[in-house]
């Protein structure tokens, strides 16, 4: 793959990893009753979503600046096991709409890999 390429292919999948976490965002904050409900269908307390949003949109500031590589690498551990956690609490989520988030993992992975040679 050529440099220019992988670069293309990065900033796809960036994008589309941003877009997917900031609907996430989104519907927590402006779909407030629907998402408070479905979060407690699967079990989970709702005073959790707001730090999730919060540390959601600090590892997206961490990914898209380039200050720490350090608080990047964090940012990217910190979306790989929420989206790993995700898939498993929708996979036993009696509904069966689990997509988003292994889509989610794939592109958080392509982006972490195409990423890694500018980072170092």
């Amino acid at each position: 793959m050529s440099d220019k390429t992988r670069k293309i292919v990065f900033w796809i999948t960036t994008g589309l990893l941003t877009v997917i976490v900031l609907m996430f965002v989104g519907n927590s904050i402006f779909n407030k009753e629907m998402f408070t409900s479905r979060f407690a269908s699967l079990g989970y307390p709702t005073y959790l979503i707001y730090p999730m949003v919060g540390a959601k949109i600090l590892g997206l500031v961490a990914i898209w600046s380039n200050k720490s590589k350090t608080l990047k690498e964090w940012a990217y551990a910190g979306f790989f096991f929420n989206f790993v956690l995700a898939f498993l609490a929708e996979l036993y989520a009696p509904d069966g709409e689990y997509i988003s988030a292994p889509f989610a993992l794939v592109l958080l992975i392509i982006s972490y890999y195409l990423g890694e040679k500018d980072r170092n």
